[in-house]
């Protein structure tokens, strides 16, 4: 993908976001940290999907990473400066990306290798079609680092795969590969690795060729914006006073300590 214009320049070197053929491409590029999505990335992220909603030239988006992976879910320093007292909650950027994510009403293809962490997961259900690699490592490990689910998954991923799937995933921090994913119904189809980006932009290719209005208008009555907005904005809530916690703060301490959190102490 190529840049087309100073509009689409990023943020931050760590996303790159070009326009090529209709395609709006917004490439996770922090491999040497698996992806790992910081909040300026999360900056860039927004500011490619509100373009895509605004920008006529834009027919679909296409989320990929750089290198082996789609993204390790959040940087933990981020989370780590709320739990300190340092930074408010609400100053997340990544906000912004899930109230972009709720209004996109173009198509959302996502391509997935390695591993999909958080929101490397949750994203997915957002997404209108999704190609990860069989190998693939999907995580949604919320509990497990004291905080609660995001992007309406507590909504959307019950829905998608049943219950006690989604609250193994939840509260467990099950991981499932790729194979697995596709068969729950998270992805499209699994592939060969080395296959994945391909079948993604084939996809794209395929849907810029369709009516741009049918698909808008598809996919507003496939999906609900404003329920999925409500639902963020509540797991949001839940999100933010999670981060401000003793529970958080023993798991961004035991992660910077590299060792097992022991949550048995707090009440």
């Amino acid at each position: 993908m190529t840049m087309t214009d100073t509009q689409t320049a990023p943020l931050t070197d760590d996303v790159i976001v070009g326009l090529d053929g209709g395609i709006l491409s917004v490439s996770l590029n922090r491999p040497s940290k698996k992806n790992a999505i910081t909040d300026a990335m999360y900056e860039a992220v927004a500011g490619a999907l509100q373009r895509a909603r605004t920008d006529k030239a834009v027919r679909v988006v296409l989320i990929r990473g750089e290198g082996e992976n789609l993204s390790a879910g959040n940087d933990i320093g981020d989370f780590t400066a709320i739990a300190m007292g340092m930074k408010p909650p609400e100053d997340l950027a990544v906000h912004r990306v899930l109230k972009g994510l709720a209004d996109l009403d173009k198509p959302l293809v996502i391509a997935v290798k390695g591993f999909a962490v958080g929101i490397g997961t949750t994203m997915l259900l957002n997404a209108d079609l999704v190609f990860v690699a069989e190998d693939a490592k999907l995580s949604t490990p919320f509990v497990n680092l004291a905080l609660a689910p995001e992007a309406a998954s507590s909504l959307l991923m019950p829905m998608r795969i049943g219950h006690a799937r989604a609250f193994s995933m939840f509260a467990l921090g099950e991981v499932i590969d790729g194979r697995t994913a596709a068969a729950w119904g998270l992805a499209n189809a699994a592939l060969p690795a080395d296959q994945v980006d391909a079948a993604a932009l084939k996809a794209c290719q395929a849907l810029v060729q369709r009516p741009i209005n049918a698909l808008r208008a598809t996919k507003r009555l496939m999906r609900d914006a404003e329920v999925l907005w409500a639902i963020m904005q509540r797991e949001n809530a839940a999100f933010g006073a999670q981060l401000t916690t003793p529970e958080a703060r023993e798991a961004f301490m035991a992660f910077a300590e590299r060792r097992p959190p022991d949550f048995t102490k707090l009440d």
